[in-house]
């Protein structure tokens, strides 16, 4: 029996810069589709902001079609009204792969990391070179579009057990 081919976007938060990163799942091989980010206009006000990125968003889940979706997790700065304002873009992460009817998972930025260069503690330059190092064939143009690709892989490599702690509680 061939193995199913799951589609996997992974999608890293931001207000300014929200980047995704598509790959296939196919058995355990993983093989990227695409990444890039949506953007918005940081002159206009906080909710046209948010509508940019859920109408990027949209039209990125038109185009690729993924059959399930990985969040990144907010981590707690020190600056309480950036923390909010970067909460608000994830709520626009989480909804729009949601409305959709896809399974939304959430990773935490340490297990992203661990995941992908082997401890919970790395840079931005050690996650673009390990998605090269995944992903050969991957054309990334920036940090966030890197990081949401390590989303995905993080979400390639966990989903089993999230998909068996789900059947065993159904």
């Amino acid at each position: 029996m061939a193995a199913s081919t799951i589609r996997i976007i992974g999608i890293d938060p931001g207000l300014r810069r929200t980047g995704w990163g598509v790959l296939d799942l196919t058995g355990n091989a993983l093989a990227f589709v695409g990444a890039g980010c949506v953007t918005s206009d940081e002159r206009l006000g906080l909710a046209e902001r948010l509508l940019q990125i859920h109408a990027g968003l949209c039209a990125v889940l038109d185009a690729q079609a993924p059959h399930e979706a990985a969040v990144e997790q907010t981590f707690v700065n020190r600056d309480a009204a950036a923390t909010l304002k970067l909460g608000q873009a994830r709520g626009i992460a989480l909804l729009v792969p949601a409305s959709r009817g896809l399974p939304v998972a959430e990773y935490a930025p340490n297990l992203v990391k661990k995941t992908v260069i082997g401890t919970g503690h790395g840079d931005k330059k050690q996650i673009r070179m390990m998605i090269q190092v995944l992903l050969p064939k991957a054309r990334v143009d920036s940090d966030d579009a890197a990081d949401a690709l390590a989303i995905a892989v993080t979400h390639a490599h966990h989903r089993a057990s999230r998909v068996l702690a789900k059947a065993l509680a159904g």
